[in-house]
C-alpha cells in the first residue's frame, strides 16, 4: 500500500509552481491594467508591488496552515477544523470560495475566447465567444479527468511557455516604447503629487484578484512530495515570480501605450500596442500569450478546486454524489464545475461575477488569518505577521467594498444578492447534516 500512495505523488516543486502560476497567470492582468491606469496612472507598478505583498500576507496563513493539516480541502476544511463546532460556517466558507473559483473560471473561459477570436470575423461575434469559452472548458476538463500526470506535464509547458512569451512582449515593448526610464520616473512622480495612500490601496485590493490561485498548491497534497517543504517553496516561488511578470507587463505597457488607450481598451490594450510597435506579429504573440496564461489559468483552477469541493461534499455540504473518485481522481467535482461554470458564460454577467470572486478571496484569506491566530501555536505561526496579515486582508476588503459601493453601487446590491443566494444554499445543507448527526 505504502509503494502504492508513493507512485500516486507524481507532483514535484515545478508541478506546484507551475499550478500555483497557472492560477495566478490568467486574465487578471489582462484587466487590471485598464483598471489600475484609470485610477492612478503611472503609479500602477506600486500598486502591483503592494497587491504582491498583501498576497504574500494572505499566503502565510495558507502555508502555515497547510503544512499543519495537510488536508485537500484547504480553505474549507482550514477552518472547519479549527472550528469544528459550527456546521453552517463550515458550509458557508465551502460554498462561497467553490463559486469564488466557479466564477474565476468562467471569467478564464470568456477571456481565452475574446482572445482566440480577436483576429477573426468572429471577434465581436458573443454567441461565438460563448461556444468557444465553452469548448475550452470541456477540453480541460476531459484532461484533468484523464491524468494528474498529463495534467502537471501539460500545466508545466503552459505556464513556463507563456511567462517566457509575455517576459518577451513585455522587453519589446519598454525597449521599443516612445518612454524612457528617465521619463517614466518624472511621470510617477508627478502622478504620486496627485494620487493618496488610499488609491493606492484600493488598486492595490483590487489587483489581490490576480494572484488569487496561490493556494491551489494546498489542494494537490495528496499528489505532492514533500509537503512540508514543498508548500512554501512552491507558494512563495509562485508570488515572487507573479509580481516580476505583472511588473514587467505593467512598465511595458506604460511605455509603449499611451495611458488613455490602455484605459480604452482595457484588456486588449497589450495586444493593441504590440500591434503598434510588431505590426501582426507582436499581436499574434500577445494573442499566444493570453492563450497560454487563460488555458492554464483553466486547468489549474479545475485541478485545485475540483478538490475541495469533493472534500467539501464527502462532508455533507454539497450533494455527496460529487465526493466521488476514480483513481483518485475526484471525476464528477471537475465535471460539475465545467458545467457550472459553462452555465454562468451562457447566460452573461461575467463582470458581476468577477467582481464578487475578487470580494470573496480576499473575504476568505481574511477570515483564514483568523484561523490561523487561534492556533498559532500549533502552526507555530509569528503572532506579529499573523495580525498584520489579518488588519492588511481587513483593509483590504473594506477598501474595494468602499470602491464598489462608490462607484456602481447596483453591482455592489448585486454581489449582496449573490452572497444572500449562497448563503441559504450553505444553511441548507448545514441544517440536513446536522439532523443526520443527529439520527
Amino acid at each position: 500500500m505504502k509503494q502504492h500512495r508513493n507512485r500516486n505523488k507524481n507532483l514535484g516543486l515545478v508541478e506546484l509552481i507551475a499550478i500555483a502560476l497557472g492560477g495566478m497567470v490568467g486574465g487578471g492582468i489582462f484587466t487590471i491594467l485598464g483598471i489600475s491606469v484609470a485610477l492612478i496612472g503611472n503609479l500602477t507598478p506600486i500598486a502591483i508591488a503592494v497587491g504582491g505583498i498583501i498576497a504574500a500576507l494572505a499566503a502565510y496563513s495558507y502555508v502555515k496552515l497547510g503544512t499543519y493539516y495537510k488536508d485537500e480541502g484547504a480553505t474549507y476544511s482550514f477552518f472547519k477544523r479549527t472550528y469544528p463546532g459550527s456546521n453552517f460556517s463550515a458550509s458557508a466558507i465551502g460554498w462561497f470560495i467553490i463559486f469564488g473559483y466557479i466564477s474565476t473560471l468562467a471569467l478564464y473561459a470568456y477571456t481565452f475566447s475574446s482572445y482566440a477570436l480577436s483576429s477573426t470575423d468572429f471577434a465581436e461575434n458573443i454567441i461565438m465567444r460563448k461556444v468557444v469559452a465553452i469548448t475550452v472548458i470541456g477540453l480541460f476538463t476531459l484532461i484533468n479527468v484523464w491524468s494528474v500526470n498529463g495534467m502537471g506535464k501539460i500545466e508545466d509547458f503552459m505556464v513556463y511557455t507563456k511567462l517566457i512569451v509575455l517576459s518577451i512582449i513585455s522587453f519589446v515593448l519598454i525597449y521599443h516604447g516612445s518612454t524612457d526610464v528617465e521619463t517614466f520616473l518624472e511621470i510617477m512622480a508627478l502622478d504620486a503629487e496627485n494620487a493618496n495612500v488610499f488609491s493606492i490601496i484600493i488598486v492595490a485590493s483590487l489587483t489581490f484578484v490576480a494572484y488569487e490561485g496561490f493556494q491551489l498548491v494546498i489542494n494537490a497534497v495528496n499528489e505532492m512530495k514533500n509537503p512540508d517543504k514543498n508548500i512554501p517553496r512552491a507558494i512563495y516561488s509562485a508570488i515572487v515570480l507573479a509580481v516580476v511578470i505583472y511588473l514587467v507587463i505593467s512598465m511595458g505597457a506604460l511605455f509603449a501605450i499611451p495611458s488613455e488607450e490602455i484605459i480604452k481598451n482595457k484588456e486588449f490594450a497589450l495586444a493593441a500596442g504590440a500591434e503598434s510597435i510588431l505590426g501582426k506579429i507582436g499581436a499574434n504573440l500577445v494573442i499566444l500569450g493570453a492563450i497560454l496564461a487563460t488555458s492554464s489559468a483553466i486547468s489549474g483552477t479545475l485541478f485545485g478546486s475540483s478538490r475541495q469541493m469533493a472534500v467539501i461534499a464527502k462532508d455533507g455540504f454539497f450533494p455527496h454524489i460529487l465526493s466521488h473518485r476514480k483513481n483518485n481522481i475526484p471525476k464528477n467535482a471537475i465535471i460539475a464545475m465545467a458545467i457550472i461554470s459553462s452555465l454562468l458564460i451562457s447566460i452573461g454577467g461575467l463582470q458581476l461575477i468577477l467582481e464578487f470572486g475578487s470580494v470573496t478571496f480576499l473575504l476568505v484569506s481574511f477570515l483564514m488569518g483568523i484561523a490561523n491566530y487561534k492556533i498559532r501555536a500549533k502552526t507555530k505561526s509569528s503572532t506579529f505577521i499573523t495580525l498584520l496579515s489579518i488588519v492588511g486582508l481587513g483593509i483590504g476588503g473594506i477598501l474595494i467594498l468602499y470602491y464598489e459601493l462608490t462607484n456602481n453601487w447596483e453591482q455592489m446590491l448585486a454581489i449582496l444578492v449573490l452572497y444572500t443566494f449562497l448563503g441559504l444554499g450553505a444553511w441548507r445543507f448545514a441544517k440536513r447534516q446536522a439532523t443526520m448527526q443527529n439520527l
